[in-house]
């Protein structure tokens, strides 16, 4: 997953979160607050009904009567019948003495009592309950004068129109939830693309590091990101430097060894013809003439990769018939494979036609099948296949050689370097780089496939023409 999906959906999984958990304790709030003020008014209410059922009490207290239970129900209904919704009066033993609904007095009604309800109040608590239709039996205790629970005052409001805010003010929020996750969304879109845009131009500028091209990197930041590609220029200068001073002397000391080098492999060669008698000392001449020439091969690699590294302008790019030049470095290889007794099996397709410099491409597969050829085994069998598929020519060499370790396959491919099993055969550690370069200066790829002791595959892919 790449860095700014991460990004975003960790903006946006934290956001919708935090969202989530403040809009829970908001409504959870604004439930338990708006039901407390209710509650205090329902109070407030019953605290005057309260008193009027005393004034009544008292009443009955001065005239030196004897209360009668349901005289007094009736009594206060005359006076309270219209405090609520409904308004009932209950003596100690929650026996239900007189019962008002909308301000009217009913007789002989059987209404639902909530006896737990009528119980706590009884105890001396406000006491109340809530039904699913929105009803709230609200029971507050009437003393008598000698301070006893004797009666319980209860209020039956309406307060489904608070359930009905409540939803509303959920709809609300819902709605400005979801605006929000949109507005969270697009904002962590353009966080996300803001934050990645420098770190992905950083990362470009490394990778074009890594093929050599040393462009300025730069970041109008006073940030760390800025301090970074800032470093990154720097290491870029000093690395080109160090680059095109290596690549440099190594030019010039290969020209300057060209030419003494000629000189020794002459007179080396020379020598060697000449000596007849002393078989050991011929020995010598011989190794001499070889090694000459595997230095003079290497130097003549030394100096195209000079012509690599300082991008010539002369080099001539045609339209060339991969299939022929192909076939014809294996006309030209096949006495050096016949000399180890391997044989070459060639599959080419006619008329592939590619966009290359013919020397450098036929210096490319000759050193391939060289290598195949070095690296085989007497007997064996080298494959050449030549195809193409929609926009790419390919040259695949397969051989039955020794192989090459998994964890060596990409370090063969950079310069100088020789596998460790390599040393049954004379090299400079510079064939398949150079090849590498080559095959890519021509916009393609060099792909190697290998496993020891079961052989190597080496595959050129370049673009059709």
């Amino acid at each position: 997953m790449k860095y700014a999906t991460r990004l975003l959906l960790s903006i946006l999984f934290f956001s919708i979160l935090s969202f989530s958990i403040i809009i829970f304790w908001v409504n959870k709030a604004i439930d338990h607050y708006s039901f407390v003020t209710i509650e205090k008014q329902l109070m407030q209410k019953a605290d005057m009904c309260e008193l009027s059922f005393r004034e009544i009490l008292t009443r009955y207290d001065k005239t030196a009567s004897q209360a009668d239970a349901s005289q007094v129900a009736k009594d206060v209904l005359q006076v309270l019948k219209a405090s609520g919704r409904e308004v009932r009066i209950y003596d100690n033993n929650q026996k239900l003495l007189g019962l008002a609904e909308n301000g009217t007095p009913v007789y002989n009604g059987s209404p639902k009592i909530f006896k737990e309800n009528i119980s706590k109040a009884l105890k001396g608590n406000y006491s109340y309950t809530v039904t699913d239709q929105g009803l709230i039996y609200f029971a507050i205790p009437i003393q008598d004068k000698y301070y006893e629970n004797a009666y319980v005052f209860e209020l039956v409001e309406d307060i489904s129109y608070f359930y009905e805010i409540m939803d509303k003010i959920r709809v609300i929020l819902i709605i400005g939830a979801v605006g929000f996750i949109i507005l969270i969304t697009v904002s962590s879109l353009y966080i996300a693309r803001k934050t990645t845009k420098p770190i992905k131009y950083l990362l470009g500028a490394t990778e074009k590091f890594s093929r050599q091209q040393f462009e300025p990197v730069s970041l109008k930041r006073n940030d760390e990101l800025g301090m970074l590609a800032a470093g990154l220029d720097q290491m870029g200068i000093k690395l080109n430097d160090y680059i095109q001073y290596q690549k440099q002397f190594v030019s010039n000391v290969s020209h300057e060894l060209k030419t003494p080098l000629a000189a020794i492999r002459g007179f080396s060669q020379y020598l060697y013809e000449g000596q007849n008698e002393d078989e050991e000392l011929k020995k010598i001449y011989f190794h001499l003439v070889n090694e000459s020439d595997r230095l003079t091969k290497l130097i003549q690699e030394l100096l195209i990769l000079s012509k690599f590294d300082k991008a010539a302008p002369e080099l001539n790019i045609e339209k060339v018939d991969l299939s022929e030049l192909a076939l014809h470095v294996i006309e030209e290889m096949k006495p050096k494979a016949e000399f180890t007794e391997i044989s070459i099996r060639v599959d080419v397709k006619k008329g592939i036609i590619v966009n290359v410099n013919k020397t450098l491409i036929t210096h490319a597969i000759a050193n391939v099948l060289d290598n195949a050829i070095k690296y085989s085994n007497e007997g064996s069998q080298i494959s050449i296949e030549i195809f193409k598929n929609e926009d790419s020519a390919i040259i695949k060499i397969n051989d039955q050689g020794i192989g090459i370790h998994q964890n060596e396959i990409a370090l063969v491919q950079e310069r100088f370097y020789r596998a460790g099993n390599s040393n049954r055969a004379n090299g400079s550690g510079l064939g398949l780089s150079l090849c590498k370069e080559i095959v890519e200066k021509f916009n393609g790829q060099l792909m190697v496939e290998s496993e020891i002791g079961v052989g190597t595959s080496v595959t050129l892919i370049l673009p059709l023409a």
